[in-house]
């Protein structure tokens, strides 16, 4: 599956119930489950290659785990010295998350990825952790894997991050949670919260105040978690991209997060004019419910705040952009360039390729809406950077090229994109 030849679509009126279930809360919850007092169960894990992975190392760390194709059942003694290499795939997330929960244990661990991972920096991780005692080394002086972990006493700590990310403070918060005394994480600007809500959900002592984050350490084991993962809306947004470029189209996406940190991006689809209804159907650990969106035509729009909020749907979004009528302009996302590819530069050559006028900045980039062409597009095994001109090719035809990555998150897009339009894989 290394090219894919997309048709232009014509309108469509869809239900989607079967959109991947959410990546970050399916890696939380095999994670979380070696904090556990008991045995974890999770249902709609998402089965894809980054979420697979760290259900191997968490079983690589000693946790039995059943899986009778439906519920996953975690149960752990305690991490345990492994003596695998223990591989994160291409998941930034798995990497920075394993990096705090590893940095306590028992232990020497090393963690490693595949060739795009060993390229993103890890000092954001590191530096913060051997600040408070973790002992972690790797290539460039800890920024690149192969990471090396021996797990060591950790120190009380007061940290202020200068950047919003949920994978800095997911890892120091894990580290927290072993620390010698009471921590607190401050960061510019609230990132994502699943870490927060899970661990106070299995009875972890933790407390945000504004963009201040209190951690108490474990006074024992935790609570098991009991959960059914939701879709992802990070994964169902390029389905809400794909009917807000169509005439004429509607989609409704069923079961997903509505937390307010991961449907950032779909505000800004209604800021630029898109029909959007968001209907809650639960809450326990996390509000779930269904998503309708309605074509309607677009206008341009700056995005310049809650960035971290929107980080993994900018690339998506960007293709609305380059349909809607005006300028559009990308402010305070210089973290694009340190994602599965610099997302500024892969959008910016993917969307001149396609005949749109863009400017590039360090931190972000200016649209013009106009005629999207088709183009021939390079993914650079960058799954989002290839859903997205995929979707782009709803409106004129597309080429993308190194679609290996798709299965990182996405496994059954494609059965999902037939619904709309057809294709011819290469």
């Amino acid at each position: 599956m290394s090219r894919v030849v997309v048709d232009k679509a014509n309108s469509f009126v869809l239900n989607i119930a079967d959109i991947a279930p959410d990546k970050s809360i399916s890696h939380r919850s095999v994670m979380f489950a070696m904090l556990a007092d008991g045995k974890t169960k999770v249902e709609n894990f998402l089965r894809a290659e980054d979420t697979l992975n760290s259900l191997e190392i968490v079983k690589n760390l000693g946790a039995v785990v059943e899986d009778d194709g439906k519920i996953i059942t975690i149960e752990s003694n305690g991490i345990v010295e492994s003596s695998e290499i223990l591989d994160c795939g291409n998941s930034g997330t798995g990497m920075r998350l394993f990096c705090g929960l590893l940095s306590s244990a028992n232990g020497h661990f090393v963690l490693t990825g595949d060739k795009y991972l060993r390229r993103r920096p890890m000092k954001r991780v590191t530096d913060p952790l051997r600040s408070i005692g973790a002992k972690l080394d790797g290539r460039e002086d800890g920024n690149l894997a192969p990471l090396s972990i021996r797990g060591a006493s950790l120190k009380a700590f007061s940290y202020e991050s200068k950047i919003a990310s949920a994978q800095v403070k997911s890892a120091m918060i894990l580290a927290a949670l072993r620390a010698d005394g009471e921590c607190q994480y401050s960061e510019p600007e609230l990132s994502r919260d699943h870490t927060e809500r899970m661990l106070q959900g299995m009875g972890a002592e933790i407390k945000t105040e504004g963009l201040k984050t209190t951690i108490k350490p474990l006074k024992k084991l935790l609570e098991p978690l009991d959960i059914r993962v939701p879709a992802d809306p990070s994964s169902a947004f390029f389905f809400a991209v794909a009917a807000a470029i169509t005439p004429g189209a509607k989609v409704t996406l069923e079961g997903v997060t509505l937390n307010s940190t991961r449907i950032e991006a779909f505000k800004v689809l209604e800021k630029m004019g898109t029909k959007i209804s968001y209907i809650e159907k639960e809450n326990k650990y996390e509000p779930i419910g269904d998503i309708v969106v309605q074509n309607a035509p677009l206008h341009g729009v700056i995005v310049e705040d809650k960035i971290s909020w929107l980080i993994d749907e900018l690339p998506a979004l960007s293709i609305a952009f380059a349909v809607a009528k005006g300028e559009s302009v990308v402010k305070n996302a210089q973290e694009l360039r340190v994602k599965e590819s610099d997302r500024i530069a892969t959008v910016v050559t993917g969307l001149r390729a396609a005949g749109i006028e863009v400017d590039e900045y360090q931190d972000g980039y200016k649209i013009i809406g106009g005629d999207l062409k088709k183009a021939t597009i390079d993914s650079h095994g960058d799954h989002r950077i290839a859903m997205s001109f995929i979707i782009a090719g709803l409106v004129s035809g597309m080429e993308v090229e190194d679609l290996e990555c798709i299965n990182t998150s996405f496994p059954n897009f494609f059965k999902l994109l037939e619904k709309i339009t057809t294709f011819e894989m290469v």
